[in-house]
Parts: structure tokens; C-alpha cells; sequence
């Protein structure tokens, strides 16, 4: 038996290898994916970024992750929010969420820990959230220390401490 050669044009070949590096970063994607939806899930993110999430003991459908929240957090710092991950970051690039991701921020978000994240990791996280798509709407506004809030805010003020323990010391 005698095979014949099959003959492909540059086109054709070059569709074909197109097509197959497609479906390899495909996959790559889904994997980034899926380290970043595990790195969300266990880092804590949906805890104060998803209404609902820990009183529902993380019974949340996806659809309902990372919306942020209107209950602020009440400190010597002022009033934060946890900021609708889902519209900042479909707002920034994958740069500058890096930047971000390294930079200090206002309590109680954990930022010490998430700069401590391999890069790899959190360019994972920010493409499982990239990739549920923006929904909601912003988190209320930041509010400096003395002015009042207008929202729910849960208060982050230790009692009965001693003056060292408040610094830190």
C-alpha cells in the first residue's frame, strides 16, 4: 500500500496551527481560571467583597461573588467599603492590578497578605474575576475619620486594651 502525501496550502496550515494554539491557550486559561476562582474561595476574598457569603457559609451561587458591599467598616481609619472586585478590576490592566495588588490599603483589607501572593497567583485571581464578568454597583465611597457614615458599618474599635496593645507595641 502506497500513501500518498496530503498537500496543504500555507493558508490552510497556518489556519490549522492557529486553530491548535487557540485550543492550547484555551485550556492554560481554564486552568488560570480555576487557580484563580480556588485562590478567591480560600484566600477569604468572598467573605467581606460578597454580601451574603459567610452568613450563607459560602452557599453563594459564582453569579452572586465579589459584587462588593454597601456595609462599611468603621475604624480610626474612617469607613471603607469591600470594593465590587468585579467592575475595578474589569477597570484596571493586568499591570496595574499588579501595582495595586502590592500597594498599601486601608483596613480591614488584609493587603500585607495579598502582596505576600506569587505573581502567577495573582494574575489567577485577576482573570477568574475578569472573567465573571462586571455586575453590581461601586462600593460606596471611602469617609474619613469624624465624618458619619450613611450606610450600615460594622465597628472595627477594640475595647478595654491597653495603650500598647492599640499601637501595636
Amino acid at each position: 500500500m502506497k500513501i500518498k502525501p496530503i498537500i496543504v496550502s500555507g493558508t490552510t496550515l497556518v489556519c490549522m496551527l492557529a486553530g491548535l494554539a487557540y485550543s492550547v491557550a484555551a485550556d492554560i486559561d481554564k486552568k488560570l481560571i480555576e487557580r484563580g476562582r480556588y485562590l478567591v474561595i480560600t484566600s477569604g476574598c468572598n467573605d467581606c467583597h460578597t454580601p451574603g457569603y459567610a452568613e450563607s457559609a459560602g452557599k453563594l451561587p459564582e453569579s452572586q461573588w465579589l459584587t462588593g458591599s454597601a456595609v462599611g467598616f468603621q475604624g480610626p481609619w474612617g469607613t471603607t467599603y469591600p470594593a465590587n472586585l468585579r467592575i475595578t478590576l474589569n477597570g484596571l490592566t493586568e499591570e496595574q492590578w499588579l501595582k495595586r495588588a502590592h500597594s498599601p490599603m486601608r483596613p480591614p483589607m488584609p493587603w500585607f497578605n495579598l502582596s505576600q501572593m506569587t505573581e502567577k497567583d495573582l494574575r489567577a485571581i485577576y482573570y477568574f474575576v475578569r472573567s465573571l464578568k462586571p455586575e453590581g454597583n461601586a462600593a460606596p465611597a471611602y469617609v474619613p475619620p469624624g465624618q458619619a457614615a450613611n450606610t450600615p458599618f460594622i465597628e472595627f474599635v477594640p475595647k478595654n486594651l491597653p495603650v500598647t496593645a492599640q499601637l501595636g507595641k
